[in-house]
């Protein structure tokens, strides 16, 4: 077992490594990016929201673009960015050296990177072993999970839900280092838990009236 934890360790200090290579001349603008997604300043969930609805208004809603054409702007977009973005970091940012504070920061930002790839290939995993081991409950699941998302998609617009999603996903890093999801989950938990206490009561209350009448 410690064998098996030290091997995946080891992978995982390795997954790092290399991605830390590759993503080298990202480094500045990924910090920067880090400290407004983690809300390092107050101001900072209020200019995602301005900045993604003036994205969507002016650029998406009046542009109106077709879904390839979208998609190619999209893939467009990005090879320009991984083309310019280490050239112009390197000539705004110059080659000073970070700080130990950085260089950590960095480290952490790629790790979760490797953990959050390592989560979703588990997952996929998964998915496929759910298959072969229970194929009914797989069917099930599938099924059911594209209907609830086919339902969702007829009842919002396009334009709506992805707006949505975009914000959603823009501001979870920031919902997460502030641990508002696990208090908005644990105030639910507590609802759900007075309601299944007040539905016992209701049921013992029931069963008192049978036995005395």
């Amino acid at each position: 077992m410690a064998e098996g934890d030290n091997h995946s360790t080891n992978l995982l200090a390795v997954e790092t490594a290399n991605l830390e290579q590759q993503l080298q001349g990202w480094g500045e603008v990924m910090l920067m990016t880090d400290k407004v997604l983690r809300w390092e300043r107050a101001w900072f969930p209020s200019a995602i929201k301005g900045v993604v609805s003036l994205l969507f208004l002016r650029i998406i809603y009046y542009l109106d673009p077709s879904v390839l054409s979208g998609v190619s702007c999209l893939v467009m977009f990005l090879c320009l960015a991984d083309y310019l973005v280490p050239i112009l970091a390197a000539r705004i940012f110059g080659s000073n050296k970070w700080a130990t504070e950085q260089q950590q920061r960095f480290h952490e930002i790629c790790s979760n990177l490797v953990k959050t790839r390592r989560r979703a290939v588990g997952w996929w995993k998964r998915l496929f072993t759910l298959k072969e081991e229970k194929p009914k409950t797989y069917f099930m699941n599938t099924i059911s999970s594209l209907e609830a998302v086919a339902w969702v998609g007829q009842q919002v617009r396009n334009l709506l839900l992805t707006y949505l999603i975009v914000t959603f996903v823009l501001l979870l890093p920031g919902l997460n280092q502030h641990g508002i999801i696990s208090k908005n989950i644990g105030m639910a938990k507590m609802e759900i838990n007075k309601l299944l206490k007040q539905k016992e009561k209701k049921n013992d209350l029931c069963i008192c009236l049978t036995c005395s009448g």
